[in-house]
């Protein structure tokens, strides 16, 4: 068993000296003006991962690599862990590198938001800048680049393949989940971008709870301003991206998404981001739907890293 045996879940304990604790355990929380005009024997729940140390969902997955990578022999001794981000799973590692004493390299677009970059870099991790014209994808193809070349500098996480992605959903998220509804769900949903969460809350769900519905979002276009999530058809598909996992697979618009995270705030008192506006689009939707059921999504993060787009907050 990975996550540090699930003792980190459990009991807030950590191993390693210096680790930063309270990664998992994120509240449950209704929606509850959003949700007025749904069937009364319907309920939607969010997951608030900006509750986790790093401020996204993304420190499940980054504890447990680096976790596993340090058992294995594969990170100490001064080398750099290496990897691509569209900027939560960058703050993540850095998060976890700063407090361990390992060095971060991050390949990430120019185009992530000022916010994002100016965290990495106070958190001590080198960032390098892609061409934001070929977004995620162009990152990934720079880290590949730069393991291939320096294989003695750097060890590559490759979050996108790497198993213990998943896996840290497979014990934290998912169980988290079945506690929290009482085994009451019955629709999952959640935004693919490395596809982590998907996979392994989904897989957990769907071997505790037969009939649960998986569902997966995604941008409706290649191009799109849903930051953290990919549109598979036209993307270098994650490793560990499993297509046969899903129910069924939704598109959200950008401009959806985006009046729906103005909505979150001013109506729930949910400051989030853009990729937990696109959740929340496809979690009614489903709901919708229903005259009976309990459906849960993730929201990543907060909305504290895309303030520079005021245009979002203001409405315009």
């Amino acid at each position: 068993m990975t996550l540090l045996d699930f003792r980190l879940i459990n009991s807030n304990t950590i191993p390693l000296d210096g680790l930063p604790a309270h990664v998992g355990n994120t509240p449950l929380l209704p929606l509850r003006k959003l949700a007025l005009g749904l069937s009364p024997r319907v309920k939607v729940f969010i997951k608030a991962e900006w509750f986790n140390p790093g401020g996204s969902v993304k420190d499940r997955p980054a504890l447990n690599i680096i976790q596993n990578a340090i058992i294995n022999g594969d990170l100490g001794n001064g080398k750099r862990l290496l990897d691509s981000t569209s900027g939560n799973m960058g703050i993540s590692y850095a998060t976890f590198g700063a407090a361990l004493g390992i060095p971060v390299t991050l390949a990430i677009p120019a185009s992530a938001s000022p916010e994002r970059l100016t965290l990495l870099r106070a958190l001590g991790a080198e960032v390098i800048l892609t061409d934001p014209s070929e977004g995620s994808d162009g990152a990934i193809v720079l880290a590949r680049q730069l393991a291939a070349e320096k294989p003695d500098l750097y060890w590559y996480a490759n979050q996108y393949s790497n198993s213990a992605n998943w896996q840290a959903h497979y014990l934290s998220t998912g169980p988290e989940i079945l506690a929290q509804t009482n085994g009451q769900a019955t629709h999952f949903i959640a935004g693919l971008g490395t596809s982590g969460t998907l996979t392994g809350t989904g897989r957990y769900l769907r071997d505790h709870l037969p009939n649960v519905k998986i569902i997966s979002i995604q941008p409706d276009a290649a191009f799109h301003g849903l930051e953290g999530l990919k549109h598979m058809p036209t993307a270098i598909k994650p490793g560990i991206y499993d297509e046969s996992l899903a129910d069924a697979n939704l598109e959200v618009r950008t401009e959806a998404a985006h009046a729906m995270t103005l909505r979150l705030a001013r109506e729930e008192g949910l400051f989030v981001g853009i990729s937990s506006g696109a959740a929340a689009v496809a979690a009614l939707q489903v709901a919708n739907q229903l005259d009976e059921g309990v459906v849960v999504t993730v929201f990543p993060d907060a909305g504290y890293k895309y303030l520079s787009d005021k245009s979002l907050w203001e409405g315009k």
